[in-house]
């Protein structure tokens, strides 16, 4: 039975209740008063105190995604940019991913990395190879890394993790430095939560790869992912453990897109209802091809279209949490979705252990990756376009850094007041990369880019003190300012 408060895996995301929106989403999907109160409910409204914006429930945002009527297609896709401007402006955040085993006890069907996997090589970084690739990160002038590992309690325990995430904190080269550690690692304990938190990492990231239990346990027939309740109620367990920024994903192609959007909302609502505080971040992956997985078994593949459109209404749906777009998409898809609710992608990035340090940009290792790479290009190839594409590439974790993460992160947000200190932070940090990374012509779109954008800071002060800020890091006199 349905309760969204419950802490039980099949209560708080209940197949009935799914099957039940699916079947009211498709008797309204032609109503359009009913959609067109929908859309009105979940505009961005001004406040004495700032932006506000209700946003929708499972149910309410599955007749969105149901409807076929292009005119509200094209009105989602209004509001969804509407909302995404409200929130998070133009601003992109980077980050890279950065692999540090690939050894795994699970068998997902989908994954290489799954044990009777033999055709690709079996590798773990020591710390000094992490060193070597985060330096090699830092190079290209990121600051935010979000780091991945097989589930494997014996090469892979806890303590490797948090060793890891100390290694790659205490790592400072020429003006680099990773500035936040997000961990996507498997499902696991409150005590092992409990000591991720304490050393302090950004966001625990863990994807569901899908809700829908009985595919759940067909696509992980063996291994400790295979239990679907612990899988799934692990991100209670995480807050519980107080890590309080959560990020959750499903991998669209592996089950019926409609039920995991309805799904992934449930989950959403239910952090809300239990925790005051909803995912940080939403991850939209599509199934990919790698070493011995052809995504063609797989038949939920769904469309660029339809990728657009599950992006606009989950904006729509939760209008507060970051959305984050992978390498795994290629350039044309990446920048169809931007406006419409990304707030995060990735950039240069290697998806095999230790694909980083040794090569060149145009070079990539294939032996280890997890998944195919679609979008190839660099970062400040990445960094370049998004400025050409009205975009402000942000390299910022400020919020993280001055203790503004779960409710305190999401008070502010909800109502827009976040934009106050991320426009000039976002530009400061991106000042930090034009000066220390930078090719001369992304240098120069991004100078004009900044002289344009900081008076866009509404507060004459704040303005005074970034522009300050940004003499000073082009002077070469200091790094890392934040508001």
């Amino acid at each position: 039975m349905y309760d969204v408060k419950s802490l039980k895996a099949e209560e708080f995301i209940d197949h009935e209740e799914i099957l039940e929106t699916l079947e009211y989403a498709d008797k309204n999907k032609n109503n359009i008063e009913l959609i067109e109160e929908l859309l009105k409910k979940a505009e961005p409204k001004k406040t004495a105190r700032g932006v506000e914006c209700s946003g929708l429930t499972h149910r309410e945002a599955s007749v969105l995604l149901a409807c076929e009527d292009p005119v509200i297609i094209e009105k989602i896709y209004a509001l969804a940019r509407k909302i995404k401007e409200a929130f998070y402006g133009d601003r992109i955040v980077m980050f890279a991913p950065l692999y540090l085993s690939n050894y795994c006890v699970n068998q997902c069907v989908y994954c290489p990395y799954h044990l009777k996997n033999k055709e690709i090589p079996r590798k773990k970084l020591t710390r000094e190879e992490i060193k070597q690739e985060v330096i090699a990160l830092q190079d290209m002038g990121h600051k935010r890394l979000a780091i991945e590992c097989g589930e494997d309690p014996v090469n892979n325990p806890i303590d490797y993790v948090l060793d890891s995430v100390k290694t790659i904190y205490s790592i400072k080269h020429k003006n680099g430095a990773i500035r936040r550690v997000n961990v996507n690692i498997a499902a696991t304990t409150v005590e092992n939560y409990r000591k991720l938190k304490e050393a302090e990492i950004g966001t625990y990231i863990l994807f569901q790869e899908t809700y829908h239990k009985e595919s759940y346990e067909k696509l992980h027939p063996a291994g400790p992912k295979h239990d679907y309740a612990y899988h799934t109620e692990a991100m209670d367990r995480a807050m519980d453990g107080g890590i309080d920024d959560v990020g959750l994903g499903v991998l669209f192609g592996l089950e019926m897109y409609r039920y995991e959007f309805a799904g992934i909302l449930m989950h959403a609502e239910h952090l809300e209802a239990v925790h005051g505080v909803g995912p940080h971040t939403i991850s939209v992956p599509r199934v990919k091809r790698a070493a011995d997985i052809d995504p063609g078994v797989f038949d939920n593949g769904i469309d660029d279209d339809t990728f657009a459109k599950i992006i606009a209404c989950i904006r729509i749906a939760v209008p507060y949490t970051g959305m984050i777009i992978s390498t795994r998409e290629n350039e044309t898809c990446r920048e169809k979705v931007l406006g419409l609710g990304v707030s995060q992608i990735s950039g240069g990035s290697r998806t095999s252990v230790g694909g980083y340090a040794g090569y060149t940009p145009d070079e990539r290792p294939h032996d280890t990756e997890q998944f195919d790479v679609s979008d190839q290009r660099s970062l400040d190839e990445v960094v370049y376009w998004l400025m050409k594409s009205g975009y402000i590439p942000s390299f910022c974790t400020a919020c993280y850094r001055e203790g503004r993460t779960g409710d305190r992160f999401m008070s502010l947000c909800k109502i827009g007041q976040i934009q106050n200190c991320c426009h000039p932070n976002a530009l400061m940090t991106l000042q930090e990369y034009l000066s220390d990374y930078a090719s001369p012509e992304t240098k120069r779109l991004g100078e004009k880019l900044i002289e344009k954008e900081i008076m866009n800071v509404p507060n004459e002060k704040t303005r005074q003190i970034a522009l300050d800020n940004l003499k000073q890091i082009r002077d070469g006199n200091k790094r890392d300012f934040r508001f």
